[in-house]
């Protein structure tokens, strides 16, 4: 599987969304999310993630806005927050964020986590500003299968793509069979498992490819087919998050990974999530 740094997915629509992004979660609004987004565009990412409950979508857009980079050639991807679901309060939301961005459109926009009771109606007014050309592209996060299942039979427009978390202790092995079935990409949320990555095997694997352990799960989720979307401030991590297109993992290394899965999560379950 031969990737550069250029490559992206064809989601189900044929919007291409770079294999790489950079994550913006609890990035402060302002200065700070804005450096971080000009040293990613700077290394070659044409990706970002941020999402209403982040509350930097106005430091995105303005990051954006000031790069001069033309804007049909970022990806940016934000999502409508629990409490906002429903139809007329969701597409409030989406004006909301694309006044904070100040944007035109938006290239993809998810729903953030399967509130119960709400969800389909909140994938209605997805489906409005798709149709509308609002977005280029839905989606959902956090969605088990049975939501899936739930959605699929409802739909008019399918999910492009479901954004979970999903590392060597979690891999989602049934979650991610029934997306692809689907015609759904799957990006993976919080990768690096919080920097928890003192594991001897990544140790090994990283002193024998002469790549970090952050490199090797990152470029072990690319095999699978998997977005990623890591999250820094920091100027050498995204730089080091970029190197995952100059090596490839053998089979066998794969499936050393695949088994560090313990189905450990270091966020919320999506069936017990606090949703009031």
């Amino acid at each position: 599987m031969t990737l550069r740094m250029t490559d992206g997915a064809t989601l189900a629509n044929g919007v291409v969304k770079p294999w790489l992004g950079l994550g913006v979660y609890k990035a402060e609004d302002g200065a700070e999310v804005e450096k971080a987004i000009h040293m990613a565009l700077e290394a070659g990412y044409r990706s970002i993630d941020t999402a209403a409950i982040y509350e930097n979508e106005a430091g995105v857009g303005k990051a954006i806005r000031d790069s001069k980079i033309p804007r049909d050639e970022i990806f940016v991807t934000t999502k409508v927050w629990n409490t906002e679901q429903g139809y007329e309060s969701t597409l409030q939301a989406f004006e909301a964020s694309l006044q904070k961005l100040g944007l035109d459109y938006i290239d993809l926009y998810l729903v953030h986590w399967p509130v119960p009771g709400k969800y389909k109606e909140t994938w209605r007014a997805l489906e409005t500003l798709y149709k509308k050309g609002l977005v280029r592209s839905i989606g959902v996060s956090n969605f088990h299968i049975h939501h899936l299942e739930d959605l699929l039979s409802v739909c008019e427009v399918k999910p492009m793509l479901n954004q979970i978390e999903m590392h060597p202790y979690l891999i989602q092995k049934e979650l991610r069979q029934y997306c692809e079935q689907n015609g759904i990409y799957v990006e993976a949320w919080r990768p690096l498992m919080r920097g928890n990555l003192e594991v001897p095997l990544l140790q090994e694997m990283a002193e024998r490819y002469q790549k970090t352990p952050a490199q090797i799960v990152l470029r072990w989720d690319l095999q699978h087919n998997v977005l990623v979307i890591p999250k820094s401030v920091k100027k050498e991590r995204i730089i080091e998050n970029a190197g995952l297109f100059d090596f490839e993992l053998t089979d066998a290394d794969m499936a050393l990974l695949d088994g560090l899965n313990r189905d450990q999560r270091f966020g919320p379950d999506p069936d017990h999530f606090d949703y009031e």
